[in-house]
């Protein structure tokens, strides 16, 4: 097994700087051929095309480690809510418009 791992380690590693190299020679690219001409900004290095793709990563995007909010948090609530009965899922949404402010709709209860 410390065998394997020793022959993997390093390609992972090796994989993961090509990757930032691709990336940032792609956002110097697209950056120095569309920004430039269309708004007169200045062209950027490849460094600084690579700090422009973390910070984007960060700001936008994340890195990828977990799920996204909105879908994991949807993920939950079905797997808790599954097994409530209609009338149990009904009383749970009025408890949450009544605590929070919100929730579905009366209408969007009976079109389900």
């Amino acid at each position: 097994m410390t065998r394997k791992l020793i022959f993997i380690a390093p390609l992972a590693i090796l994989a993961m700087v090509l990757f930032a190299v691709v990336s940032g020679e792609i956002v110097l690219y697209l950056w120095n051929w569309l920004l430039p001409p269309l708004f007169g900004w200045p062209q950027i290095s490849f460094w600084q095309a690579l700090g422009l793709l973390t910070l984007c990563r960060f700001l936008f995007g994340g890195f990828g480690w977990r799920g996204s909010g909105r879908s994991s948090f949807r993920r939950r609530m079905a797997e808790c809510c599954g097994h409530m009965t209609p009338e149990e899922r009904e009383r749970f949404r009025q408890r949450m418009r009544e605590r929070f402010g919100f929730g579905p709709s009366t209408c969007e209860i009976k079109g389900q």
